[in-house]
């Protein structure tokens, strides 16, 4: 497999730093708020990298992260009046269902913040030790980036450039401006506080990855783990700062790939909250089928920025309609094996830096192929075997397809029209057992005017919406 490496800014073969083993961590959601459309991007985008590694055959470990304490979560508490408790896990239940809804397969580790306090004093102390870091009269801890010769490495030392400096805290009892905090002591105005050896306070935000990464992760005299992935946002300085202390705290490399998923946009608009035009995922889902909007989120290359619109989601689903047509032509059957050609055609895509174009053009060509073969010979049940195996291959590797055909085509009704619409249908059956072919024709006549078509199978009427 090859893969686009954030660092050396070029695809490189995939080499593991443990032979038929992958390690990836994935910077999850700081859970204050509900999820948003740039944090289903890079779930799925790393979602499709673990399916494709899994698919040439490695075992893969996964970590995505919650950041369950931090600044705007403590915000959020003195807003509300709730607990931390009760925010964190209220948020981080409502982003599992909701990429659960985008079929984003559930991390192998999900650490949190609170829960790797010893993790992450362990490591702040020994940065301490080491010389790498100190402390202020206030209690605080700072990284000494001056003591890093390689800071700036990850993100081609754009701490230097004019635009990005305003991200970075300006502090006065830091030795450079460029250090950050790894532990931040408690105030007298500060609620949310955790007793250690370095004080009562909470941690930084970039430490808590490199911690949790060490507690979970063995690693090799050379690197820590595999790849590390995230969105473009965190290049800087968010995985900067990460690399530098897990390199001064370990002596070797935090990762040996780095990779970073495009921003989200809509209508040619950065999605940003400060633009007021932020699109949660929630309110996506309620419109449209989560499987729909992992189709359509998936479509564009990861490491490109994506706009979404209304439109092009539009069209997206026709592409999505042709996959589950001709499902519908080889149901009900049993799945043999997919075809071999097929199978390679679409992991080599896949494996060529997760290039999802190829791969779906990959899928569109055998739907189409398949059905100049059923119109040749529709009764082909062979090929209809393999057909449903190769439709069940791209649900494990593309994570789509996987859906009833009948009722895919469903989706967008709501319950009481569905009841509405199978009465009509039982009527409609009552009235062919008694041979009331006019009123048979009547409501096939009433559901067309609904905008539902109706077929007659040997298991039944089934119905989709035109």
């Amino acid at each position: 497999m090859y893969i686009y490496d954030t660092l050396h800014k070029t695809k490189l073969l995939f080499e593991p730093i443990i032979d038929g083993e992958v390690s990836i961590y994935v910077c999850g959601p700081t859970v204050y708020d509900n999820a948003h459309l740039g944090h289903a991007r890079s779930s799925l985008s790393f979602d499709l990298l673990a399916r494709t590694l899994r698919g040439l055959g490695y075992n893969v470990t996964l970590a995505q992260n919650f950041t369950d304490v931090d600044d705007k979560i403590i915000k959020k508490i003195k807003e509300t009046g709730k607990t931390l408790k009760e925010i964190t896990e209220y948020y981080i239940s409502s982003y599992k269902k909701e990429m659960s809804a985008l079929n984003i397969q559930e991390a192998t580790l999900q650490p949190k913040a609170t829960e790797s306090m010893d993790a992450i004093e362990e490591m702040i102390l020994k940065l301490i030790n080491l010389g790498f870091a100190y402390r202020v009269q206030s209690g605080d801890v700072y990284f000494d980036t001056s003591k890093d010769a390689l800071y700036g490495s990850i993100s081609n030392r754009v701490a230097d450039d004019e635009m990005t400096q305003s991200r970075i805290e300006v502090n006065e009892v830091k030795k450079n401006p460029k250090d950050f905090a790894l532990w931040k002591a408690c105030d007298s105005q500060d609620e949310i506080c955790f007793d250690t050896q370095l004080s009562s306070g909470r941690p930084g935000w970039h430490i808590e990855c490199s911690a949790m990464i060490a507690k979970h992760f063995v690693g090799t005299k050379e690197y820590s783990i595999d790849i590390h992935a995230g969105g473009a946002d965190l290049l800087f300085p968010h995985h900067e700062n990460e690399a530098a202390q897990s390199r001064c705290a370990s002596g070797h490399e935090l990762s040996k790939y780095w990779m970073h998923n495009g921003f989200v946009q809509i209508d040619g608009e950065k999605m940003s909250k400060s633009l007021g035009n932020s699109f949660f995922l929630k309110d996506a889902l309620a419109v449209y089928d989560g499987e729909i909007l992992r189709y359509y989120l998936g479509s564009v290359h990861y490491r490109n920025d994506f706009n979404f619109n209304e439109e092009d989601l539009l069209i997206s689903k026709k592409r999505l309609d042709k996959l589950y047509r001709l499902k519908k032509r080889v149901i009900p059957t049993k799945a043999s094996t997919p075809a071999k050609d097929f199978q390679k055609a679409l992991l080599d895509a896949m494996a060529d830096d997760l290039n999802i174009s190829v791969a779906l053009s990959v899928v569109d060509s055998m739907v189409a192929q398949t059905n100049e073969k059923f119109d040749s010979n529709p009764k082909d049940k062979a090929l209809k075997k393999e057909v449903l195996a190769n439709i069940e291959f791209i649900y494990q590797l593309l994570g789509f397809g996987d859906k009833d055909p009948y009722e895919y085509f469903q989706i967008g009704i709501d319950i009481q029209l569905k009841e509405q619409i199978q009465a009509l249908i039982l009527q409609r059956t009552q009235a062919k057992k008694e041979k009331n072919f006019a009123l048979s024709d009547s409501i096939r006549d009433e559901l067309t005017s609904m905008d539902i078509m109706i077929m007659d199978t040997n298991e039944g009427t089934v119905w989709e919406k035109i």
